[in-house]
C-alpha cells in the first residue's frame, strides 16, 4: 500500500532522518541551475538537519553562495528571542556556514506591525519570484521544508483560523489559535514549490502521519496540494505500520 499522495521514505531513527534529508537537500541543491531557493521550517527535526548541513562533509559540498533561504512561518517576536525560527536557524546553521547575509530572507518582526510585516515579506517574495502572480509553470521555491503538529497544522496554518481560506495573499497574520501572534505563508505560496518535504519524527507524530498518508483532508497539512513533488520523510517511530510497507 502506498500513501494517498506523495512518496514516503522511512529512516531508522531521528538521527538517520536528519542525515538523510540533509544529504537529499544537498544533492538537490547541487543539481539546480542558477539560484536554489529553499523555504525553511522551524522545529526540533529541522534544527538537527541544519546542524548537519553546517558540519563536515556537507558544509563543504552545499552551494551556499547560490542558495536563497526563506521561512515558512515565524512567531512575531524579536529575532534574538529563543522562540524565533530565524534565531534557531542562525544558531544551528547560518552562523557556521559561508552563506552571504543577503541570501537570508527572515520575516521582519521589529519596528513594524504584524500586518505591515506580512505585507513587506510578501513583497520580498514577489521580488525573488520576479512577478506578482504565481503560475504553475514556475515555482516560487525549489524546496519547501515543513513540519506537522499533532493537530495537523503546518507552518502556522492552524486549524479553524481564517488564514486557511486565503486565496490571494502570499503571507498572512495569524493572531489567534496560539499564545503569540504569527506570520505564515499561505496555501498559495507554500504550494508553489518544485519539491515539498514533510518531516516527522517520533511516536507522537504517528497518529497524524497515519491520517495524512491515508488521505485525510480535514487538517491543514492534508489540504496542501503542492504543484511539484511531495515527500514524507519520517523515522520508524512516526511511520508506525507504514514502516513495513
Amino acid at each position: 500500500m502506498s500513501p494517498a499522495r506523495g512518496t514516503l521514505r522511512v529512516f531508522e531513527n531521528g538521527e538517520a532522518l536528519a542525515q538523510g534529508i540533509a544529504a537529499w537537500l544537498t544533492d538537490t541543491a547541487l543539481r539546480a541551475k542558477g539560484w536554489f531557493t529553499v523555504c525553511l521550517s522551524g522545529g526540533t527535526t529541522p534544527k538537527r538537519l541544519y546542524e548537519i548541513l553546517a558540519s563536515p562533509p556537507l558544509i563543504d559540498r552545499f552551494p551556499w553562495a547560490l542558495t536563497r533561504f526563506t521561512f515558512g512561518d515565524e512567531r512575531f517576536v524579536p529575532p534574538d528571542d529563543p522562540a524565533s525560527n530565524a534565531r534557531m536557524a542562525t544558531d544551528a546553521m547560518f552562523s557556521h556556514v559561508p552563506v552571504p547575509g543577503a541570501n537570508i530572507y527572515s520575516m521582519p518582526t521589529v519596528g513594524v506591525t504584524p500586518e505591515a510585516a506580512a505585507a513587506t515579506y510578501e513583497r520580498t517574495l514577489k521580488c525573488l519570484y520576479g512577478d506578482d502572480v504565481l503560475v504553475p509553470e514556475r515555482a516560487l521555491f525549489d524546496v519547501t521544508l515543513l513540519g506537522v503538529g499533532d493537530d495537523g497544522h503546518t507552518a502556522s496554518l492552524i486549524p479553524g483560523q481564517p488564514v486557511l481560506e486565503e486565496k490571494v495573499r502570499w503571507v498572512s497574520v495569524v493572531s489567534q489559535g496560539r499564545p503569540e501572534t504569527r506570520l505564515t505563508l499561505t496555501f498559495p505560496a507554500l504550494q508553489s514549490s518544485s519539491a515539498t518535504v514533510f518531516l516527522l519524527q517520533g511516536k507522537a507524530k504517528r497518529e497524524i502521519l497515519e491520517r495524512l498518508l491515508s488521505g485525510d483532508e480535514t487538517v491543514p497539512a492534508g489540504r496542501l496540494r503542492p504543484e511539484g513533488e511531495l515527500y514524507w520523510f519520517a523515522d520508524r517511530d512516526a511511520a508506525g505500520r507504514w514502516a513495513m510497507k
